[in-house]
């Protein structure tokens, strides 16, 4: 019999049993055609590959992820893919959302159809995620209509807007679960549900949300597995109790792993998926359950049954791997095809200009002055109580605490304390809105930060602890058209270009790489102790992330779901 491709002597993973057996692929027009005893006595195929001693795992699979968290475009982030063995992504492009609507959304899936790596994408849900914070576009339900009708979707991606969905029944976010319910009931409905639990959590479920990736403990895992909800585990909350519960517990049809956001660094250093599926064997969860829970459950939870197994008909997606305990990639195959061999060079060349013209117009800011940075106060009295932001090593939750702080011919002294100033502004052009708050804690303790990689509005953000370098720096991304510049003492210390939507590079994975790991090394060097800075900066404006956060309206109370004042 006549197939593409046979693959001999292969010690090769099934997923219905979980176990690893010695057997032969054939795959045919890029799929499996047979697994078993069978060899070449009775196939014929044009490429013959020997897998003695090699172990075959289905290619795997992220279902939550988002491409723009490594700040380069869906081409960029296929080459990396690849090469740590993910062939199936589902990103979810709420960022390119936040700074261009629909447009932006298509754009990316645009951008995605040739690659390598099956894109397939979710529907921002929440842009903007809150009426607390002016973003480039949004997306409404005739954009959500527009996509379900002409794009490939697998999903309504993360409902990120948790408060208003209890709180306010008629809000934007409950008229799009709404739609969805009534029109395209069989769509997948994914969470962000961070810390709720009990008749919150539930009110939640009972919306639609069938998924929570967030920072997971094991009761809120127990909680979410026991109304039904799937659970997407990302780094962050792989805890010594969490992995213990999912070894112990039957549970593994109800979780997967995912990386949600990685940095460009990482990814070039560490890996992907595969980090996490290492990171679990190496935790004590099984090899069986680690690679089921980064290709079956993912596949079957985004109802893609056509991969994630390796079986007859199912697409031949497929890692070659020679030493299973440390996840060796020796080769990738997408479609019955290779597409990586570590024996063979593996070089990304640089395409520019990949987007429309007006996605690299997108910072519409005149140069500030120093006087920007400055804090007036309105009173007669020589200080006044203030709410601050308070940043902890560990997570991307912040505090609000209270101090006094001098005052001086009606100039808040913020320069003589421990503080940071933080401050916003509005960046497309439509209100100027600006705002600002003091910051402390595990932060910059000198220089400054600006960056327009602000979550999720991407208005421009600037940190910093005196005018001069806050200046510089906020002004160097405006002349770039977007990124993250570090400033101390009036020398750029580091540049982030980011001129695609002020949020990606188009530079190749390698070169967005080091200028990362040099913007972090240039953060920590200045006092900022984060295990991931650039992320703990970029979420300072998220106002779905508790507990005290900025935006271009001001401080946000987020657990109240509400602008409060700066001054007490």
């Amino acid at each position: 019999m006549q197939v593409d491709t046979l693959v001999l002597n292969g010690t090769v993973f099934n997923s219905y049993f979980k176990q690893f057996r010695k057997e032969n692929i054939a795959i045919k027009d890029g799929k499996f055609f047979y697994i078993g005893k069978k060899g070449q006595e009775f196939f014929q195929a044009r490429e013959i590959v020997d897998a003695a001693e090699k172990y075959i795992v289905p290619g795997l699979i992220d279902i939550h992820l988002h491409i723009e968290s490594t700040m380069v475009t869906p081409a960029t982030f296929s080459y990396g893919l690849i090469k740590n063995g993910v062939t199936t992504i589902i990103p979810e492009p709420h960022e390119m959302a936040n700074v261009f609507g629909i447009s932006g959304v298509k754009e990316m899936i645009k951008a995605s159809k040739n690659e390598v790596v099956d894109m397939f994408y979710g529907i921002p849900s929440s842009v903007p995620a809150t009426s607390m914070e002016t973003t480039g576009g949004s997306i409404d339900i005739e954009d959500m209509e527009e996509l379900l009708q002409t794009e490939t979707i697998k999903c309504l991606g993360e409902i990120m807007n948790y408060y208003d969905v209890l709180t306010k029944p008629d809000c934007k976010t409950n008229q799009i679960l709404d739609f969805v319910r009534e029109n395209y009931p069989e769509l997948i409905i994914e969470g962000h549900v961070p810390k709720l639990l009990d008749v919150e959590l539930q009110g939640l479920a009972f919306a639609g949300v069938g998924s929570d990736h967030t920072h997971q403990t094991v009761e809120g895992m127990k909680e979410r597995i026991g109304i039904g909800m799937f659970l997407e585990i990302q780094e962050k909350s792989m805890t010594p109790e969490v992995i213990e519960y999912l070894i112990e517990n039957p549970v593994k049809e109800h979780f997967c792993f995912v990386t949600d956001d990685v940095m460009a660094d990482s990814f070039q250093k560490r890996g992907h998926l595969n980090v996490l599926l290492k990171k679990a064997i190496s935790m004590g969860l099984s090899i069986e359950d680690a690679i089921y829970a980064c290709t079956y459950t993912p596949a079957q939870r985004m109802r893609m049954y056509d991969r994630g197994v390796i079986a007859p008909s199912k697409i031949a997606d497929f890692v070659v791997v020679s030493n299973i305990a440390d996840f060796s990639i020796d080769a990738v195959y997408k479609d019955g095809e290779k597409v990586f061999d570590k024996k063979l060079p593996y070089v990304q060349s640089a395409r520019s200009k990949q987007f429309p013209a007006s996605f690299y117009e997108s910072v519409k800011l005149s140069p500030l002055h120093e006087e920007d940075f400055e804090v007036r106060i309105d009173t007669d009295k020589n200080s006044v109580t203030v709410r601050t932001i308070h940043v902890q090593n560990g997570s991307t939750f912040t505090e609000e605490r209270q101090d006094t702080l001098a005052v001086k011919a009606g100039k808040l002294q913020w320069m003589d304390s421990s503080y940071c100033l933080v401050k916003t502004f509005e960046r497309y052009g439509k209100n100027q809105n600006k705002a600002h708050g003091l910051i402390g804690g595990d932060i910059l303790k000198r220089g400054a930060v600006a960056t327009t990689y602000s979550h999720d509005n991407h208005n421009l953000l600037v940190v910093g602890k005196n005018k001069e370098d806050m200046q510089l720096a906020a002004n160097e991304v405006i002349k770039n058209q977007g990124g993250i510049c570090c400033v101390h003492n009036g020398e750029i210390l580091s540049m982030v270009s980011l001129p695609v939507g002020g949020i990606l590079s188009e530079e190749p994975l390698a070169v967005i790489a080091s200028q990362v790991e040099k913007l972090t090394d240039a953060l920590k060097s200045l006092g900022y102790e984060h295990y991931n800075v650039i992320m703990s900066l970029s979420t300072l404006s998220l106002p779905v992330s508790p507990a005290l956060k900025i935006t271009d309206y001001g401080l946000i109370a987020v657990n109240e779901g509400k602008v409060v004042s700066f001054e007490v």
